[in-house]
């Protein structure tokens, strides 16, 4: 009798886990948003306002964090409201990463072509030879060969010709281009016979029930547009039960390590938790995280003067910024990532600061449910992983290099217990499928 008890319970909480981590989706029309109170997820009140201070004194114009796809905070600054717009900067080229997989997956391009063949050759002032050595995923990687420093009068967003100079051959080198990059919209809208801005309401606009426009190549819209994007990539390319990016392969490659120069980049998306980066205008690997503050498993669309698009799938969270820049010039990840991330983090009332975090936000397992490898990063020193089912068996498993291979497992709910060498653990539910 007890075993049959306990086999239903396991039965209900699985039931209620699977239930609980299932994303909502806005209507495609109209204003209509669920939300989420703040309190539900332990979040106090005290520090939602110190938030919401600090965003303020950083020129912030909209802040948005959606947990499941629900609001939970949603604030606008100033005169800023809902229904204001404010440009995207290069979080906007994150969304030419997914039309460009879109258009992969339609078959109107493949990304291992050259960019001449969609666009004619002559488009860079590199001799021919180098200039057709450039394909479309260089673009999208950021590693064309051609020079991100051009001698005046051009600069670093101008996509003339006479700017485009040949510095090494592609795939030799990463450099932040946008003037490069912007050669994306020219290959999508030649390959498809249609001007960007219908390409983007046709894929992804109406899709998802998002506003806004490109105008000079740089994509304008109301925070709850970003925060749509946002909820799309966190589900993967799926709207609801509408498959938009169907080629899930590209997905994959779209939000990990697109090359080896720079891990941090994918295509057109900056991604967290690698062991080095480089930053924009710099020849410089810096070993480490791009936002050692945020989730390791986060990936972004960021922005000049910090315009933010945060997903993090391991919380099912996404955080949205706009405004002015919070301070200093940048073209990505800055300063302002860290400290905004302390607070995110310092949100649940049991929680320290960033320096002081427990073990629950020391350890980030993922993903969650997961089929046959979970990833578990950790800033403190591991002693033992255990994975125990609803029934006590409890399985032989071992880390490696933060993988652990569950593969053998039956579907089903779990627990795995993390145990440090201070000897303080760490119990997590996990739900095989």
């Amino acid at each position: 009798m007890k075993k049959i008890y306990i086999l239903f319970l396991c039965f209900v909480l699985n039931t209620f886990l699977i239930q609980s981590q299932s994303l909502y989706f806005p209507p495609l029309v109209g204003s209509a948003w669920d939300t989420i109170s703040p309190q539900s997820l332990n979040w106090c009140q005290p520090r939602i306002d110190s938030l919401y201070n600090y965003l303020q004194a950083k020129n912030t114009k909209s802040f948005i964090i959606l947990k499941n796809g629900k609001i939970v905070l949603e604030k606008y600054f100033g005169t800023f409201t809902s229904d204001s717009s404010w440009y995207w900067a290069s979080a906007g080229k994150s969304l030419a990463g997914f039309i460009t997989g879109i258009a992969q997956q339609k078959g109107l391009i493949n990304i291992n072509t050259k960019v001449s063949q969609y666009i004619g050759t002559g488009w860079t002032s590199a001799p021919l030879q180098k200039e057709n050595l450039i394909t479309v995923k260089n673009l999208l990687q950021m590693t064309s060969g051609l020079n991100d420093g051009p001698p005046l009068p051009c600069d670093n967003e101008d996509t003339a010709k006479a700017c485009l100079l040949y510095q090494v051959d592609a795939g030799t080198r990463w450099a932040y281009h946008t003037g490069v990059y912007i050669k994306t919209h020219d290959v999508v809208s030649a390959a498809a016979a249609l001007p960007y801005n219908t390409i983007t309401t046709n894929w992804v606009k109406s899709k998802i029930g998002m506003s806004g426009l490109w105008y000079q190549n740089v994509y304008y819209s109301k925070a709850r547009d970003m925060a749509r994007f946002g909820l799309l990539n966190l589900n993967k390319g799926i709207w609801n039960t509408d498959t938009i990016m169907k080629d899930s392969v590209y997905f994959k490659q779209m939000v990990n390590s697109s090359q080896n120069l720079n891990y941090s980049y994918g295509y057109l998306w900056w991604l967290n938790g690698k062991v080095s980066f480089m930053s924009p205008s710099l020849q410089i690997v810096f070993p480490g995280t791009l936002m050692s503050n945020a989730p390791s498993d986060m990936f972004a669309a960021l922005g000049k003067n910090d315009q933010k698009i945060y997903v993090v799938p391991s919380q099912n969270l996404v955080v949205i910024r706009q405004g002015n820049t919070a301070g200093g010039f940048n073209l990505a990840a800055s300063g302002f990532d860290n400290v905004l991330w302390d607070y995110i983090n310092k949100l649940n009332c049991t929680s320290n600061s960033i320096n002081e975090l427990d073990l629950n936000q020391k350890i980030n397992i993922y993903p969650n449910p997961v089929k046959d490898i979970i990833t578990i990063k950790s800033d403190i020193q591991i002693k033992s992983v255990l994975i125990t089912n609803c029934l006590g068996q409890t399985f032989d498993v071992k880390l490696n290099n933060d993988k652990l291979d569950i593969s053998q497992l039956q579907k089903g709910l779990y627990f795995i217990t993390i145990t440090s060498l201070a000897n303080t653990s760490f119990v997590k539910k996990i739900i095989i499928n």
